[in-house]
């Protein structure tokens, strides 16, 4: 109770303090103060008194939580030491706070103290958008409990091609109109919580091969392609009222055939502004990716985003905030043409700060979510659980045992440790049908003795169930030769893909096997109850899978 207090007369602060800078007006702003608003640093716990000058000064004005394995209150901390910096400020201008929550494979939002948030292809699987825009609105109340602004989630990439290394499980699908629809709920849901969602990454990323954070993507498609398959989400996203849109580090021919889509006007301001009618926030993907620096340096990569069109720069991890700060305000100052640039997208993101009522408002804080979230996360992963195929019709999976003794299985899991106490829920289901349970948990590349111990587990079991982890399109090679050599000795098998269902076509020899497009203790326990017959398969699968590699 007494944290409780604490925590909401420490806002209390924070709302007076920004209650005290409710008569600035726009027109009263420098225009270094004005450039400010425009400036976003990733923070840590860690580095956070590297970006402490810069944020007093008023010379950023906003900031992405990021990085770092802490608890909730260490970040509600955080966010609360930020915005004090900001309130000794020139005009007292408090910080739009950021974060990625997007699940899955960006795992920040777990590192930060919250909640595990499907991932997008599980989303998709279960078909149920209330049900996701109903997470998305839950999630959003404990992001704005924290103190954060903007979501930069949902995903609205069509994942059309099967050997994207990035984008994976973070796309609703390979189908534009099923990304349509679920994108919206989650928008949607983010949207009713008070949550800025900043979709992306337009004009989208599902068609590239490389990954933007160290290579340049080129999406050769022509423009009736991209029009029909990849604009369509972000089309419809407008329609419904994005309030921001995220550029993708990736040149696209047909649309401007010199510039990326971070520093291309064509695209951003012919294309989203004037053509799509968007008339928010348009952000940039982090400018220290490899896809933006090889361009320029990223004070140049500033420069050049913010002439293109873009209204809020996102400077990257690893920067020196007063001397990338300054370079960039020098830039500006030589260049009326930008200056008067940066004025409008200034303008843009104090007008969603007050909005917001970071400048006058009275504390407002959502109730706890209690057991809402975890109920609505249990019903869509129960859901979204795919039986890809059974060709021997095994399903549900009933062994002959002599009388008197206990069916065995033996599951053998790979997967990062952090999903250790998730996986014990997999055993349930047998244990209340009086199965004899084994397990092993091998790495993620498993060596000789990960494969030795497997072995050991499956030696004489009734069942053997395998289950995958592949995070996008790059194949494990051990821990694909451990499955196989495994399904070559134990023929009673099934295989689970626990996270891209893009592995699948890698086991043609399995012949049960389901999807779950994300690791947590309700799809492993609904992978069980479907094996066993309990409970049937509801889930779809939201891609079209290629041929299988032998």
């Amino acid at each position: 109770m007494k944290k409780t207090a604490a925590f909401f007369f420490c806002f209390l602060f924070l709302f007076c303090a920004a209650a005290q800078a409710a008569q600035v007006r726009f027109e009263d702003l420098t225009d270094q103060e004005k450039l400010a608003q425009t400036l976003t640093v990733f923070v840590d716990i860690d580095s956070a008194e590297t970006f402490r000058p810069v944020i007093e000064k008023g010379q950023v004005g906003g900031v992405l939580i990021q990085w770092g394995n802490y608890s909730l209150s260490q970040t509600r901390a955080l966010i609360e030491k930020l915005q004090k910096w900001a309130a000794k400020s020139p005009h007292k201008i408090p910080l739009l706070i950021s974060i990625d929550y997007e699940g899955g494979t960006v795992y920040t939002p777990i590192t930060l103290g919250f909640d595990y948030l499907p991932t997008n292809m599980m989303l998709s699987a279960s078909g149920d958008e209330e049900g996701t825009a109903s997470i998305a609105y839950l999630a959003g109340l404990e992001l704005k409990r924290a103190g954060i602004h903007m979501n930069f989630s949902p995903v609205l990439d069509v994942n059309s091609n099967p050997n994207n290394p990035i984008i994976g499980v973070r796309s609703f699908g390979s189908d534009p109109a099923g990304v349509t629809k679920m994108g919206l709920a989650l928008m949607n849901g983010f949207k009713a919580s008070g949550i800025i969602s900043v979709v992306k990454h337009f004009p989208g990323h599902g068609d590239t091969s490389v990954d933007s954070h160290y290579q340049v993507p080129v999406v050769k498609a022509p423009y009736k392609e991209l029009d029909k398959i990849h604009l369509t989400p972000f089309r419809q996203a407008v329609k419904n009222g994005a309030q921001g849109v995220m550029t993708g580090h990736i040149l696209y021919p047909a649309l401007d055939s010199k510039n990326i889509a971070t520093f291309s006007r064509p695209i951003l301001q012919d294309l989203l502004r004037k053509k799509m009618g968007f008339e928010g926030l348009i952000v940039t993907d982090s400018l220290d990716m490899k896809a933006a620096t090889a361009f320029c340096t990223i004070p140049q990569c500033a420069i050049r985003s913010l002439s293109a069109g873009t209204d809020m720069v996102l400077l990257g991890r690893y920067i020196k905030p007063q001397t990338t700060v300054a370079r960039i305000y020098k830039q500006m100052e030589k260049n009326p043409a930008l200056k008067a640039r940066v004025q409008d997208s200034a303008k843009r993101i104090f007008a969603l700060k007050e909005k917001l009522g970071l400048l006058d408002a009275t504390p407002s804080l959502p109730a706890p979510i209690d057991r809402a979230y975890q109920e609505e996360l249990e019903q869509i992963s129960r859901n979204s659980v795919t039986l890809v195929r059974d060709r021997k019709g095994r399903l549900p999976f009933a062994p002959k045992i002599q009388e008197g003794k206990k069916p065995v299985v033996c599951a053998v899991f790979f997967a990062p440790a952090r999903f250790a106490d998730q996986l014990m829920s997999f055993s349930k289901p047998f244990l209340q049908k009086g199965w004899t349970i084994r397990s092993y948990n091998a790495a993620l590349t498993p060596k000789a003795v990960d494969a030795k111990r497997a072995r050991e587990c499956a030696d004489g079991a009734d069942l053997l169930v395998v289950t995958s982890l592949q995070w996008a399109d790059k194949t494990n090679i051990n821990q694909k030769n451990t499955i196989h050599a495994l399904f070559q000795e134990h023929p009673n098998n099934v295989f689970i893909s626990t996270m891209s269902p893009y592995d699948i076509p890698n086991y043609p020899s399995a012949d049960t096997v389901l999807a779950t497009y994300g690791l947590n203790k309700y799809v492993l326990q609904t992978a069980g109850d479907i094996i066993l017959g309990n409970q049937k398969a509801r889930g779809r699968l939201p891609v079209d899978l290629p041929a299988e590699k032998e």
